[in-house]
């Protein structure tokens, strides 16, 4: 039995409207029009980016939109099998979030908890066991939101960005 990390467990549960939507013509709108709070742009890619990034990616990207209901409030972008190693041989094959964007008015509400809970089932029904991803370290990022929820630093960057996991068995 898979067990689920402790912080994709805790309160506040979000409400049990939330789904991930793959972004088509009718939502596209809806998606590049949500944006992170100001501070915070310098943090993350704007969601218009990312989707150039899957379009020019192939199957590489997994892009979805957030709703609460009916209502947009953010969107992900998750890979499954990329060769981190960049051999060609599959030596260092990682899954994980690429890319995490709440609304700037939707935060704090578990909408980010439930993104990373998403990603992770969606790895585990593709028989992976650990979900990556990275942020930028320093005041104002991300690091004890994914570090809350159980990734530890692997001690690689990419880019300017740290490298986390988090272990799913």
């Amino acid at each position: 039995m898979t067990t689920v990390p402790p912080g994709l467990t805790t309160t506040p549960r979000p409400p049990a409207t939330l789904r991930l939507e793959k972004i088509t013509a009718d939502n596209f709108d809806a998606a590049i029009g949500l944006k992170v709070r100001p501070d915070q742009e310098h943090l993350v890619a704007p969601v218009v980016k990312s989707l150039a990034e899957a379009y020019v990616s192939g199957d590489l990207a997994w892009p979805r939109l957030i709703l609460d209901g009916e209502r947009p409030v953010g969107f992900l972008m998750a890979f499954f099998g990329a060769d981190f190693a960049g051999d060609g041989k599959g030596s260092d094959l990682r899954s994980g979030l690429w890319r995490l964007n709440i609304a700037a008015g939707e935060q704090g509400r578990g909408y980010g908890r439930f993104a990373v809970a998403s990603v992770a089932a969606e790895i585990r029904r593709r028989g992976g066991t650990r979900l990556t991803t990275t942020w930028h370290p320093g005041e104002g990022g991300p690091e004890g939101f994914y570090l809350g929820l159980g990734f530890r630093p692997t001690g690689e960057m990419s880019g300017d960005q740290k490298v986390g996991e988090l272990e799913l068995d």
